[in-house]
């Protein structure tokens, strides 16, 4: 029998090349760059299956082109770079990787707020630019993480997760959620729920964990900025969009609030003017989930999802599961 024809949009890791060269007649992108709508539709038409990023815009338009295609696999949690609604239409199941990257993806936020708490990155180039010529009491003066207040934004598995972290370092951890986590998992991690502003006005760190929706858009605006303390940090591992970053600058720049850990955007790759001029800032290139076993883990599910559907099965994550009747 006929392997299935599959493109794949960006190369992934090793193990998961393997695997979908064995399971399919793979075609892929092997440069180093984001494809242009022109040319996913002219590597896409044909083709049973599409293994995509978040970086790929997948509309009406692509889909309309491709009667062939059966099932669209997105290599990433987040799918606002797909238009479930025409997919849905056209039958075409939508799939994610949920999961796989919680506790990475932790890790990286948690490295975002111990970074710009204690000024690593200005310490860095300190050190590198030769400037470093003996022990001083007041250079480079951060803030204690330790027995803080973290404010979650968002209280699913990656806002737990943060929880269980700042427990080790004894914080009080408060949280906003139109959802609530199980209660036992609220009693264990010691959470408080609290509305947005009271999150704001009294957490020491600031840790986005929504997801991004029309909704949610520039959830952290000038008014919000405001209400946070003088001394507080805002960190965005999620989704750029939460973000008013043209504000954000502004409050930066005028000390209103004391730093920020970014890994994602408003209008990413592009950065708000200013941003990258201020030392109160830590950037990092969407990395978050950037380890060679997460990837590799996030790669094999979106393989799974993608050879469910192809084979006549419902895939493990479907983000319109309606389409399966």
């Amino acid at each position: 029998m006929a392997k299935p024809r599959v493109f794949l949009s960006r190369e992934l890791p090793p193990d998961v090349m393997r695997v979908l060269r064995e399971r399919c007649d793979l075609t892929a992108n092997l440069e180093d760059r984001v494809l242009s709508k022109a040319e996913l539709i002219a590597a896409t038409t044909g083709m049973d299956g599409l293994l995509c990023l978040l970086t790929d815009t997948i509309d009406a338009e692509v889909l309309d082109i491709q009667p062939r295609l059966k099932v669209v696999s997105n290599y990433a949690v987040g799918f606002n770079n797909v238009d479930v609604a025409a997919a849905t239409a056209r039958g075409i199941p939508i799939c994610n990787t949920p999961g796989v990257l919680t506790e990475t993806t932790a890790d990286f936020a948690w490295t975002l707020m111990m970074a710009i708490a204690r000024r690593v990155v200005e310490a860095d180039r300190y050190t590198r630019e030769g400037r470093f010529t003996q022990w001083e009491p007041m250079l480079l003066l951060g803030t204690d993480v330790y027995g803080k207040t973290l404010g979650l934004v968002g209280a699913g598995r990656i806002g737990q997760a943060m929880a269980r972290r700042a427990r080790g370092f004894s914080m009080r951890v408060l949280y906003s959620d139109i959802y609530d986590p199980p209660a036992d998992i609220v009693d264990e991690l010691q959470m408080e729920k609290v509305s947005l502003e009271d999150l704001l006005r009294q957490s020491d760190y600031v840790s986005l964990h929504a997801p991004f929706t029309e909704e949610t858009r520039h959830l952290i605006g000038a008014p919000q900025l405001a209400m946070m303390k003088p001394g507080a940090y805002l960190i965005n591992s999620a989704r750029g969009p939460l973000v008013d970053e043209a504000a954000l600058v502004e409050a930066l720049k005028n000390k209103r609030i004391a730093g920020a850990g970014l890994d994602v955007y408003e209008h990413e790759p592009k950065l708000a003017p200013g941003l990258i001029d201020l030392n109160n800032a830590v950037l990092a290139p969407h990395t978050a989930s950037a380890s060679l076993e997460t990837r590799t883990k996030m790669g094999m599910l979106a393989v799974d999802n993608l050879m469910a559907v192809l084979e006549g099965k419902r895939a493990p994550h479907t983000v319109n599961p309606e389409v399966y009747g």
